[in-house]
């Protein structure tokens, strides 16, 4: 629970508040961008809400917080919009919310499909999404898109008798996964559901497109809101910088209109446009390699 005695200095007066816990994970961010804002060590809130829509962003990123440090100086209604997650995005696809400090704050979605509901990367594991997902159909795969966002996969797992798809070069972080994703194959898991290596970020991650409209990256590509670009960044390429290039490049092979990133901000744009920004973000990922290794 948030501490008031806590509060980073930025913030604005008012009934929300950041404690110093957070982790800068950028999820308040996401769902309420027009109210919190990045301090470089954690968020901060820069405006309080003005409007019933602006209220419940803000007990949203409350709730989805995953170290507990947004907080209200009175007693506030969180619990009466729990049900508000997971969150539709569109059509079938939803946003879990309840992020897991295990994967630092990482977004997870779920999906909706008669043939078998889809989880992608885990949130915490709690009894209200358990509950939802039972009411949805249960959880007939887990995707994983890296090692490090695995989260609580394995309780879901457990609970709905769920295979995990893990490539076999992250491994170790679910060394019991059912299902083991091998070199760099595409692998169509179901029909609109294609699964593709991006080893970069880290050795086995992988993406997973779904309906040539959904690309859910993991913390291979997202929306930078201040540049209003697509983004990477080498300072988390922990396997490889050029490996993650080559990688963003080979997605320019499909098209689609979402991304849905582990970190950062999600977008939708009409796909020619979308497939512009990526080229340019590939063309800035080449011209770094060129400036650092002078090739």
């Amino acid at each position: 629970m948030a501490n008031p005695k806590k509060k980073v200095l930025e913030n604005i007066e008012g009934e929300f508040f950041v404690d110093s816990t957070c982790i800068n994970c950028d999820t308040c961010r996401q769902l309420a961008p027009a109210l919190f804002e990045d301090a470089g060590e954690t968020s901060f809130v820069q405006a309080q809400p003005q409007t019933p829509e602006e209220f419940r962003a803000a007990l949203q990123s409350l709730i989805a917080c995953p170290t507990g440090s947004i907080g209200t100086l009175h007693k506030n209604s969180s619990s009466e919009i729990m049900d508000d997650f997971p969150i539709l995005i569109e059509d079938d696809v939803f946003y879990c919310g309840f992020n897991s400090p295990k994967s630092f704050g990482g977004n997870s979605y779920f999906v909706k499909h008669p043939k078998g509901n889809w989880l992608i990367d885990s949130p915490k594991y709690l009894p209200q999404l358990v509950r939802q997902f039972e009411a949805m159909g249960g959880v007939k795969y887990i995707f994983l898109t890296h090692q490090d966002d695995v989260a609580e996969a394995a309780k879901y797992a457990a609970k709905f008798g769920s295979q995990r798809i893990i490539h076999e070069e992250d491994r170790a972080a679910q060394p019991d996964a059912e299902i083991l994703l091998k070199g760099q194959a595409l692998y169509e898991m179901a029909p609109g559901f294609i699964l593709f290596p991006t080893p970069g970020h880290t050795k086995g991650h992988c993406v997973l497109l779904y309906k040539d409209r959904f690309l859910f990256t993991g913390d291979h590509l997202w929306w930078r809101r201040k540049r209003k670009q697509l983004g990477a960044s080498q300072g988390v390429a922990w396997y490889s910088w050029r490996k993650q290039t080559e990688s963003m490049e080979r997605l320019l092979r499909f098209n689609f209109e979402w991304v849905l990133p582990g970190h950062g901000q999600r977008m939708k744009l009409p796909p020619p446009e979308m497939r512009s920004e990526l080229a340019a973000l590939v063309n800035r990922m080449k011209a770094s390699l060129e400036t650092r290794w002078g090739y």
